[in-house]
C-alpha cells in the first residue's frame, strides 16, 4: 500500500517542463503546459504560438536577406538655372620670363641663376639653344666695356613677366567678346624652379610668373614665349 501511494503521488507531481513553462515569462507558455489534461484551450494556445514563432522565424529570415543583399537608393536632383555666374580662373604662364625683354643688365645679375650663363660669365650649352636666340644671348652677353647698373628684383618680375595683351587671343562669354581690360592683376604665380625661388626669396618677391585672373570672362591664350 505505501508503494502503491508513492506511485500516485509521483504522477501528480508536475514535470520539469511543466514546472519551467508555469514560471516562465514567455507569453503562452503557462498556458501550453498547464497542470492537467489537454483541454481545447491549451490546443488553441499552441497553435498561437506555433503560428506566432513560426511568423517570427519567417520575417527574421527574410530581413537577413534583404540585408545580405547590401541594397542602397540613389537620388539625383537637377536644378536648372537660367543664369550662371562665371567663375573666377587663373592664368600663369609657365615661362616665367620673355626673353625678348631682358636686358644686357639683367643678364649680367641673374643671367647665372637663370642659367643662361655660366660662373664665367659665358653662354651656358650654347648646343641647345636655337640659332637666332644663340645669336641673341651672345650679344647680351657681350660685356667687354659694360658698365652694370642697380638691379631691381621687381621691376625685373613686372618688366620680363608675360602680358595678357599678348597672350589673349580670342576670348567670348554669352556672346560677348572680351579683352584684357576685363581681366584683373592678381600677382605672381608660384613655379617649381628652385633657382628662381632662390632670387624670389632673396629680393623678398612674392612668386614667379606673372598671372591674371578674369572677372567673369573665358580665355584663350599663347604658348608661352621663350624669347
Amino acid at each position: 500500500m505505501k508503494g502503491d501511494s508513492e506511485e500516485s503521488i509521483e504522477s501528480l507531481r508536475p514535470s520539469n517542463l511543466q514546472a519551467f513553462a508555469n514560471s516562465s515569462t514567455l507569453h503562452g507558455m503557462s498556458h501550453i503546459f498547464s497542470y492537467g489534461h489537454m483541454t481545447f484551450r491549451r490546443f488553441l494556445w499552441t497553435l498561437s504560438f506555433l503560428g506566432s514563432l513560426g511568423l517570427l522565424m519567417l520575417v527574421c529570415m527574410d530581413r537577413i536577406s534583404y540585408y545580405f543583399e547590401y541594397p542602397h537608393v540613389t537620388k539625383l536632383d537637377e536644378v536648372a538655372a537660367p543664369n550662371l555666374t562665371f567663375p573666377a580662373i587663373t592664368v600663369c604662364n609657365l615661362n616665367e620670363f620673355r626673353f625678348s625683354k631682358i636686358t644686357r643688365n639683367d643678364l649680367y645679375h641673374v643671367g647665372e641663376l637663370l642659367a643662361l650663363l655660366n660662373e664665367n660669365y659665358q653662354i651656358a650649352n650654347p648646343h641647345l639653344a636655337e640659332p637666332e636666340v644663340l645669336a641673341s644671348l651672345k650679344d647680351k652677353a657681350n660685356f667687354l666695356n659694360f658698365k652694370p647698373k642697380q638691379f631691381n628684383m621687381p621691376d625685373f618680375f613686372n618688366r620680363t613677366g608675360h602680358d595678357m595683351g599678348e597672350m589673349l587671343l580670342q576670348c567670348t562669354f554669352r556672346g560677348s567678346d572680351c579683352y584684357a581690360h576685363n581681366f584683373t592683376t592678381q600677382g605672381n604665380c608660384e613655379a617649381p624652379l628652385s633657382r628662381l625661388e632662390w632670387i624670389i626669396t632673396s629680393a623678398a618677391a612674392a612668386t614667379k610668373a606673372k598671372c591674371r585672373a578674369p572677372a567673369g570672362s573665358m580665355q584663350r591664350h599663347h604658348p608661352p614665349d621663350g624669347r
